[in-house]
């Protein structure tokens, strides 16, 4: 059973309101006053707090300012209930961290809404989604009954890229999203000397060019068609729009979209204390994983030695000296351009 704190000054109302949270059977405590509702709160954590605005001792405000601060309770759920109604206290409290507000006088729905509305979604911010295309489907269905990406994708001029071509570079700044439909691209980053070392493979349904937009800063990196390739693009005004109408949504789609941070600083820490031989089988794992199909037999991609060099981080020459020998300890097959994986259990190994 959900439990509810319940903070409100006035007698009659704080009754009546608790009558109505049981008989929808939810459990109910009660405080008379801001002080006694923290001490409540921290004896017993609750699953939501609702809180009057102006009560003696300790007021909504300062109530919500000590939950935020104290770790064991932070995250609760919070709705203020009053009779104020100006637009700067609706202000003042969502930027203390609020998540609703009901205004005196208030109906039973509208009471019953407000908290229902909240725990589901305090259940969806529980849920794990796919860092995929689906996932974040599932996401925007889950938060905003939309039709999801398919929202945000269908429509939408489509460009179509060469192989080498660049998407764009470092230091411009973004004025679209990218959405590839089909083909794969890389990521890099070029130093003074124009060497280059890729830091992250998309394929087919992922979004391409979000960090900068996220931050407000230029592009850091740049980013290039490893094949023929099809990117929708999105102008930069929807996606604000679309994370910036849901607080929920912007969480959880910044989430996804991020989750490659921990990738990079993962390949990092290889490229620093991993050998040459381990950083190319990393490498060639690191594509099979981005690019098998399902289904699909043994492993094949047709990719330059310079670009696996790049991703490998290494020299283009010592690419080709460690891929011959990987041949000739049947790690790899090579016919041309074309790498098949034909011991990925060898190559693992390696890595451990």
């Amino acid at each position: 059973m959900k439990q509810i704190l319940l903070i409100e000054d006035n007698d009659e109302i704080r009754e009546n309101t608790a009558e109505i949270l049981e008989l929808a059977s939810y459990k109910v405590r009660t405080a008379a006053n801001g002080k006694l509702g923290v001490e409540m709160a921290l004896e017993e954590k609750p699953d939501i707090i609702i809180c009057d605005i102006m009560m003696p001792v300790l007021d909504g405000y300062g109530v919500l300012h000590l939950i935020n601060k104290n770790p064991d309770l932070k995250g609760i759920p919070f709705i203020f209930l009053t009779a104020k109604s100006e637009r700067s206290d609706f202000r003042k409290g969502m930027e203390l961290g609020a998540d609703d507000y009901i205004s005196k006088p208030f109906t039973d729905t509208e009471l019953l809404s407000a908290i229902e509305g909240r725990f589901k979604k305090v259940d969806l911010l529980k849920k794990q989604y796919g860092s995929d295309i689906e996932g974040v489907n599932q996401l925007l269905n889950d938060f905003s009954g939309k039709a999801g990406v398919s929202d945000l994708t269908e429509n939408r001029n489509t460009n179509l890229y060469k192989k080498k071509q660049l998407i764009y570079s470092e230091g411009n700044h973004p004025s679209r999203l990218f959405y590839i439909e089909k083909g794969k691209v890389k990521v890099f980053k070029t130093n003074d000397d124009g060497k280059e070392l890729t830091i992250g493979l998309l394929k087919e349904g992922d979004f391409l060019g979000y960090t900068p937009m996220l931050e407000g800063t230029a592009y850091k990196d740049s980013a290039e068609a490893m094949e023929e390739t099809e990117l929708a693009i999105i102008p930069r005004e929807d996606f604000e729009l679309l994370i910036g109408n849901n607080k929920e949504v912007a969480h959880k789609f910044i989430q996804l979209l991020a989750k490659n941070i921990s990738e990079k600083e993962e390949q990092l820490l290889k490229l620093a204390y991993n050998s040459l031989r381990k950083r190319v089988a990393d490498a060639l794992l690191t594509l099979q994983n981005k690019y098998q199909k399902e289904g699909e037999g043994k492993f094949t991609i047709q990719i330059s030695r310079e670009d696996l060099a790049n991703i490998a981080g290494t020299a283009t020459e010592s690419l080709i000296r460690t891929l011959s020998d990987f041949k000739n300890e049947k790690l790899v097959d090579i016919i041309e351009h074309k790498i098949t994986i034909i011991n990925e259990k060898k190559l693992t190994a390696m890595l451990n």
